[in-house]
């Protein structure tokens, strides 16, 4: 219908619009030719003979013309339309050379060899992900926006106990899965599925397929992985109290063997008292190391789960900066800054930071700095201090390893595992400019 309400007429086909151009482009050649023939002095047979001849040529050439435009049109459709269908073996015989028809079927020919090309290229793609998927020890799920499912590999078989064929087209409440599409994209559970028990890490992201939304999830054992790191855990835990205890017992054995020959002996040497509260010093005091040391130890294990208020940045770091006596301890001052964190925590964290640094300069007499910055959405507190550097710094946060003499080589670990309580990190390394050490604290900020 027109916008005022009549009925639209008809439009012509492209071919018998074509004719009707090519006959009215002879037409007015052919209605002088026909005047000056009937008018002339010819006889009636001439008239009537030419007349046919004319009508016949003009009908046979506009009728040529249109068979010529056509044909190459429909030509290009049969190729385009097998494009469509993915069949890329057609091609098109050109026309002459330089020609624009020619142009033409040259483009689609390219076209379709570059389709037939990055078709291949899918094809094998395709190929490649399904043995990755098939040869993956994770279970890889793929539902559709009806949360059916479409796409499983040979691990979520196993972790289903159910052949693929079976599991197809059905729903993830069906399968027990739906659990695992909700919730937290990224998180660790205890779980029984048909395949097996344990703790499992699932993975569950969106993304979309001709325009429809669709679910991946994504569930890998953690049982085995968890099993190795506590026990490589327990190996280090096991060497480390053996080291310690060997370096504490041995002494103690040591001197208690020889305390109890001297208390034996007859008759007893007139300093037997003297060696014998000589030999007690040293016991009580390899007994007080080894205490410390379970102490420090015990802190690591002890430290408990942050709470969380509002921390001023540049207050903080005043007030940590104004409790460092022995060297001069300047600020940096950034951009005015709160966070949300657990002040008593980031003090402690702070002045272990600020106490190493001032440690380190009292050795070469320079000084400490506490700076910080805003880089995206994170806070980041520096503390450079002027000392000697540290030639090893890749076990500096390996728990009890120390480079100052009486260290416990605890307060870097514990620095980090604050750190990394608040969603942080923190690193240390040399300087770039100038001697001495930069500890870097990044702490989310929003």
């Amino acid at each position: 219908m027109s916008p005022r309400g009549k009925p639209r007429k008809p439009k012509l086909a492209f071919e018998t619009r074509l004719t009707l151009m090519a006959l009215a482009a002879g037409l007015p050649a052919m209605i002088v030719s026909l005047v000056i023939l009937w008018l002339g002095k010819f006889s009636s047979k001439e008239q009537w003979t030419l007349t046919v001849v004319l009508v016949s040529v003009w009908l046979g050439f506009s009728f040529a013309l249109r068979e010529r435009l056509v044909r190459p049109l429909q030509t290009v459709s049969n190729l385009l339309a097998a494009l469509q269908e993915g069949d890329y073996s057609i091609r098109a015989r050109g026309s002459r050379p330089d020609d624009a028809l020619d142009e033409v079927y040259r483009e689609v020919n390219t076209l379709s060899q570059t389709l037939q090309q990055q078709r291949l290229g899918a094809l094998e793609a395709t190929a490649l992900l399904r043995t990755v998927m098939s040869e993956i020890d994770v279970a890889v799920f793929t539902f559709d926006h009806g949360r059916k499912l479409r796409l499983v590999n040979r691990a979520g078989e196993r972790l289903l106990a159910l052949p693929i064929e079976r599991m197809l087209g059905r729903s993830a409440d069906d399968l027990g899965l739906a659990a695992f599409l909700e919730g937290e994209s990224h998180r660790t559970v205890q779980h029984s599925f048909a395949g097996g028990t344990g703790r499992w890490g699932i993975r569950a992201g969106s993304f979309r397929e001709g325009g429809l939304p669709h679910r991946l999830l994504v569930i890998e054992d953690l049982t085995r992985t968890l099993r190795e790191e506590e026990l490589q855990a327990w190996k280090r835990l096991v060497r480390v109290l053996g080291h310690e205890l060997n370096n504490s017992l041995a002494p103690i054995r040591s001197i208690a063997g020889s305390l109890g020959k001297l208390i034996d002996r007859a008759p007893q040497p007139p300093d037997w008292r003297d060696d014998t509260r000589r030999g007690l010093a040293v016991i009580e005091g390899r007994a007080e190391s080894l205490t410390r040391f379970l102490d420090s130890y015990a802190r690591l294990a002890r430290l408990p789960q942050p709470r969380f208020g509002e921390v001023d940045v540049a207050a903080w770091a005043r007030r940590v900066a104004g409790l460092e006596t022995r060297v001069p301890v300047s600020i940096d001052p950034g951009p005015e800054l709160r966070i949300r964190a657990d002040g008593d925590q980031l003090d402690q964290l702070l002045i272990n930071l600020v106490r190493n640094a001032a440690d380190a300069s009292l050795e070469t007499g320079g000084a400490v700095t506490i700076g910080w910055r805003k880089n995206g959405t994170h806070l980041e507190v520096l503390v450079r201090d002027e000392g000697p550097g540290v030639a090893n710094t890749a076990n500096l946060f390996v728990p009890f390893f120390t480079t100052k003499p009486g260290g416990s080589g605890i307060g870097l670990v514990l620095c980090r595992q604050i750190a990394e309580a608040h969603s942080g990190d923190l690193t240390l390394h040399n300087r770039k400019e100038g001697r001495g050490c930069e500890a870097v604290l990044r702490l989310p900020s929003q």
